[in-house]
Parts: C-alpha cells; structure tokens; sequence
C-alpha cells in the first residue's frame, strides 16, 4: 500500500483528529535548546528538564524513525459539570487517553491502526508522548505555543496531542495564519495562583499548580505555595482561562463518557470522606497522574481546597479527617484544623 503524506493527514482528519503534520525527526534537536534555555532560567529544575533530552534525538531510542506524525484533537467540546469548574483541571476531566468509550481514545487507535495497515513501523506513547508534542506541533506548523507555554490551533488551547513515529521519511508542514500573543498582554501571568509563569514561555515546574496536584505531589511545609493553591485539587486551568485567545472556545456541546457519573463524587467533603478501596478502583484509574498507592493525595489536596475556602460545613469533615488510616491526611487534617482556629473562622 503506497500512502503519501497528503494521504495520512486527510486519514488523520477522517480519523476524527482536528489537525495534522508531519515533520521529519531531525525537526526536533533545537528542542534541546530550549529545555537549555529553561534550566538557565530553572536552575532548580535541571533534573526534571534533563530527562526530556531524549525527546530531541528520537534516533537515539528508535533509529528506525524518519518521521514524526502529530495530531491535535480538541477536547473543548464537552459539558464540564459547574461545580467542577476551578476544581479540577479540564483537560483531566475529559481525558481521553485511557477512556475506551471516548472519542479521543478511538481517534488515536484507529489512526494508529491504519498506520500499520499502511506499512509503517509505528511507535507512540498514548499516556505521556513519545517526543516533545507542542513544539512538533509547533515546527509542523499546525498551531503555535503562547505566552503561558500551550499549544493553540484557532479553536484554543483546548488540544489533546499525539505524536506517532514513523520510518518512512514523509514531511506535511503547513503555514498557519494564528494571530500571535500582544506584546503587552500578561494576563496568563497576572493569573498563575502560584506565579509559576514567570515570564512569557518560562514557566517553572517546581511550582506550577499541575504538576503540584498531580504527579508532583507537595510539600506541606511551603506555606506560601499551599495558602495560594486556591480551589484547585487536581490540575490547573487558570492561565488558559484568563487568554483572551479562549474566549469562547469551550463550547459544551457533549457529553464525556462517564464523566456524570464519577464526577458527582468530586466534592472536597465526598473526597475526604471516600473509603481507600472505591478511590482505588473508581478515581485513579481517572485522575491516574495520581499513582496507585496514593490515593491519600486526593483527600491532602481536598483538604487544602477546604482551608483556602473554607465554610463552616467543612468542620466536622476536617475533624474526622484527623482519624484518617494515613498519616499525611491525619496531618494535614491537624495543620488546617489548626489554621482555621487561628484565623477564627471555626466560630462562624
């Protein structure tokens, strides 16, 4: 079967991609430079930024590829339930990566399929990605990286990427015509509760609000950080919200699978108070940037959640909190208690 690029992004749209390119594997080295640029900046992220090296010499790891094939797929179509919103990060909500019944998840199995039927030797990594996504998107020209570090194509930020290695040299590159950031704006930095955005595209994973909820977890001992936490427990979506180039771009017109009936038990108070065992088997394998073993973050991020907005409900919640089977959650529970009867708030 001869296939030729023009082929595989048509395939890639059918598929139900929004958007595809396809650059040659050689196209990611100067990626290298910027995590350089991002360590001089980060110092005290080196190690962190020194382990995505790999994603700019592909060849390293797969000497077979000759190309890099990406994709966006925008997930600004789903009905996020209200009291979610500010909680929980969108993107975690409607993650399609490990859904079965999502649109997401079945793009990227039918994509893939074909290219295998196609011939290809294909490699991807469908939970993390196989190389640097926004900056292949980016030299594809598909879309372009703003100021707070996220990929947008005209509908926004709003995209799932996915990458697919390939061993035939194809290239599809596009001119996009995306108006670029204002010189002057900083709204996304104005917004980022931990002011993680330091400048325009630097952005410090030490103390960014989604890597702290998520698989980064935090330590209780940074005051200042948990105090400016805010309502999130898991992910962040504050300084995509602030962009004036996302105006308008959540559009609620579906339904995620699954996300009704799981997303009910989302509540700080319903967190906290959840047995070990239904976190295990009901939560993580939906909010799974949260390792299996670890549930007892859910109810630590809950209960920060609680301290930054507090109501007098929350009381007896936290207090049966410092009974918890799980030291971290019997401290945590103990430190907010005491804040909260500090500040005075417990007699409201």
């Amino acid at each position: 079967m001869t296939v030729n690029a023009l082929d595989v992004v048509n395939k890639a749209i059918e598929s139900g991609f929004d958007k595809c390119g396809i650059i040659p594997v050689e196209m990611m080295s100067e990626y290298e430079d910027r995590l350089e640029e991002r360590i001089e900046h980060f110092p005290q992220t080196k190690e962190k930024y020194e382990a995505l090296k790999s994603y700019a010499h592909l060849q390293e790891d797969y000497p077979w590829a000759k190309a890099v094939v990406i994709c966006s797929f925008w997930y600004g179509r789903y009905r996020i339930p209200e009291e979610l919103r500010g909680c929980i990060a969108k993107y975690y909500l409607t993650d399609g990566r490990r859904n079965t019944e999502s649109k997401g998840y079945q793009t990227s199995v039918a994509f893939e399929k074909y290219l295998t039927d196609c011939g290809f030797q294909v490699a991807t990594d469908r939970d993390f990605g196989i190389t640097a996504l926004r900056w292949a998107a980016m030299k594809a020209g598909i879309g372009i990286i703003r100021k707070n570090n996220f990929f947008y194509t005209e509908r926004g930020s709003y995209q799932y990427l996915e990458a697919f290695l390939i061993d035939v040299p194809l290239q599809y590159t596009v001119e996009n015509h995306i108006r670029p950031c204002a010189e002057k704006c900083d709204l996304c930095m104005k917004a980022c509760p931990t002011g993680s955005l330091e400048a325009p595209y630097m952005m410090c994973r030490n103390t960014c609000v989604s890597c702290l909820t998520t698989w980064d977890g935090w330590d209780l001992k940074e005051e200042p950080l948990r105090n400016r936490l805010g309502k999130w427990i898991y992910g962040c979506d504050s300084c995509q919200d602030a962009c004036p180039h996302n105006k308008n771009a959540w559009k609620d017109e579906e339904e995620f699978p699954g996300l009704k009936e799981w997303g009910n038990y989302l509540s700080y108070s319903k967190i906290v108070l959840s047995d070990y065992r239904w976190l295990e088997a009901v939560i993580q394998p939906e909010l799974w940037y949260i390792p299996a073993g670890k549930e007892w973050r859910y109810k630590v991020n809950a209960l920060n959640a609680m301290l930054n907005n507090y109501q007098p409900d929350y009381l007896p919640v936290i207090k049966q909190a410092c009974n918890d089977e799980y030291a971290e959650v019997r401290d945590m529970a103990k430190w907010v208690l005491e804040e909260i009867q500090k500040s005075g708030r417990q007699k409201q």
